[in-house]
């Protein structure tokens, strides 16, 4: 009897019931072992077993907590109230959003102590909740009822197909239909599918005062898809939190997560960041389409002496390989085709990146955390005791960083990094004003390489492109020179370009270099012997692009500049 009581008294609901003589301890014993097995709330499970009714239980609860009931099978909710609050939410709380008047948002509540609830949903909403109460039966009923409902959303999703299958990983379980179907969880998984469907590299997302806009990026160039509704952005941007694992709650601080999607039977991780803007939260996913991931140098359109100073250079025991270039340049996807190309089974390669892109077998990848003191120095630290032949540090940012670097290619590794300059000569002076001394530079460096990516022209609608010879001369181009462009055309969506194609300056460090490094040269001079080591520069290997009718030159113009 006496735990029987004890039972009852951490439950408020079953207390008042069986003061009232509705329920028994025995019933109140039965439905907590109903409990374990089921899960939910004791109250659905003294439902479940028949030991309460729900009109007689959903009175008990409005007393409780002196709130109003409501009879959700007989209240009509409309849509736009339906869309305030996402999917995963109103599942996770057991809530409905009922109606909105002004600032105050009426809500359904299975448990209307539970304050954490509330605090979410005022954050989410920006609106102030009043909660009613309602039965968890009903609510579960009326989620199924609402959520399925999609054709409020046939305008929003108007030119986005919406039959491709998005898949959560969780474990590998699918996610379940119910949730699949609610509007808000269709119209972001639609987004997601779509982007990597026609092979986006990035989504953002952007709230404004009176709309909210919707881009992706193709081939390197941003282009508006859609505008959502306005009201949307705050069950949006939450939606994609709770799939990424941040915080709903937190709207002042950036946040940054990840996501793992199956879009049919493709995999593919997205790396989410967000941003306090004035108008809320900005989203932005970089998708990592590991399917998509060309490893193989010889694919990239190099040219046979720059591929051939390459393989070179990877081949040597020890020494760095330095690529250079703006974000978003593709550095690191050539520094991964160098690794796999070095990746034998009897060489032991470690990187610190930040973050990973993406997982390479038979590499051991650290993902650098300067939070906790996991910088790229201190993890370079660590390598040399782990008994490395190869070793890649995701980017040289500071002295610490390029001494350590320096002296593990001295001391018989093969060290490969990246830098931010303009060009492959620029490189070796921006070292050097990071307070390395030239000799280490000249003797630690077997090869820099810059790149950029400029757009492929479509194939479907490439044609001849009249362009003056006096404009051909300028750019340095012979004026019989025939060059290409794209129409554009329903496969390219009109931009006359698909794909993207590298541009590389590859700088071998030769004997003469060395002497100019140690010299302390200027960029200028190092470049000049570069050109005469038979180096392309970006320009020049853009130029050749554009004989071999591959790019435009509007794109090698808008990439690279004529060095003196």
């Amino acid at each position: 009897m006496n735990s029987g009581t004890a039972v009852v008294v951490r439950d408020k609901i079953a207390a008042r019931l069986l003061e009232a003589g509705v329920i028994t301890i025995a019933q109140i014993e039965q439905a907590k072992d109903q409990q374990k097995k089921d899960g939910g709330s004791l109250g659905l499970a003294l439902m479940r077993l028949g030991a309460v009714d729900e009109k007689t239980y959903t009175e008990f609860l409005g007393k409780v907590y002196n709130l109003p009931v409501v009879d959700l099978d007989r209240t009509t909710i409309a849509n736009e109230n339906i869309g305030l609050i996402p999917a995963d939410v109103a599942t996770k709380f057991q809530v409905l959003p009922l109606e909105r008047r002004g600032r105050v948002l009426t809500v359904a509540m299975a448990n209307p102590s539970n304050i954490f609830a509330i605090d979410d949903i005022k954050f989410i909403t920006s609106l102030d909740v009043q909660p009613v109460v309602c039965s968890e039966v009903a609510i579960k009923r009326a989620i199924d009822k609402y959520y399925a409902q999609t054709d409020s959303l046939a305008s929003i999703m108007e030119g986005i197909e919406d039959d491709i299958e998005v898949v959560e990983e969780q474990e590998d379980d699918e996610l379940g239909g119910d949730e699949q179907n609610a509007p808000v969880v269709k119209l972001v998984n639609t987004l997601l599918a779509e982007a990597v469907k026609i092979g986006a590299s990035d989504i953002h997302i952007e709230p404004y005062e009176k709309h909210l806009r919707v881009r992706y990026r193709i081939d390197g160039v941003l282009q508006e898809v859609m505008e959502p509704p306005v009201k949307l952005k705050a069950a949006i941007t939450s939606r994609l939190k709770i799939m990424s694992e941040l915080d709903i709650a937190e709207r002042r601080i950036p946040q940054d997560g990840r996501i793992k999607l199956k879009v049919g039977s493709k995999k593919v991780d997205l790396r989410v960041s967000t941003l306090p803007c004035i108008f809320g939260e900005k989203v932005v996913m970089r998708i990592l389409d590991k399917g998509n991931l060309t490893l193989d140098l010889g694919d990239y359109g190099l040219e046979e002496k720059s591929l051939r100073d390459i393989y070179e250079a990877i081949a040597k025991p020890y020494g760095m390989v330095l690529v250079t270039g703006p974000t978003g340049s593709g550095k690191t996807t050539t520094l991964y085709s160098c690794l796999s190309r070095v990746n034998k089974i009897d060489v032991n390669i470690m990187t610190a990146e930040d973050p990973v892109e993406y997982n390479l077998d038979g590499i051991n990848q650290v993902q650098v955390r300067e939070e906790v003191g996991l910088t790229f120095a201190a993890a370079l630290k660590a390598f040399l005791r782990q008994d490395p032949n190869i070793v890649m540090v995701g980017e040289i940012r500071d002295l610490e960083t390029g001494s350590i670097a320096v002296k593990a290619s001295l001391t018989g590794h093969l060290v490969f990094s990246t830098l931010h300059t303009n060009d492959a000569p620029a490189t070796i002076n921006r070292m050097i004003d990071m307070g390395l001394e030239p000799f280490l530079v000249a003797s630690s460096t077997n090869l820099i390489m810059a790149q950029r990516l400029v757009r492929r022209i479509c194939k479907n609608c490439k044609t001849v492109a009249t362009v003056p010879p006096e404009a051909l001369r300028d750019i340095g181009l012979p004026p019989k020179t025939v060059v290409h462009h794209g129409k554009g055309c329903e496969k390219c969506g009109g931009t006359g370009y698909s794909g993207r194609q590298g541009l590389y300056e590859v700088m071998p460090i030769t004997g003469a270099l060395r002497e100019l490094i140690l010299d302390r040269a200027s960029t200028t001079e190092i470049r000049k012997q570069a050109q005469a080591d038979g180096m392309l520069t970006l320009r020049q290997d853009g130029l050749i692009k554009i004989q071999k009718g591959i790019t435009t030159i509007e794109e090698v113009l808008r990439e690279t500049t004529v060095q003196e």
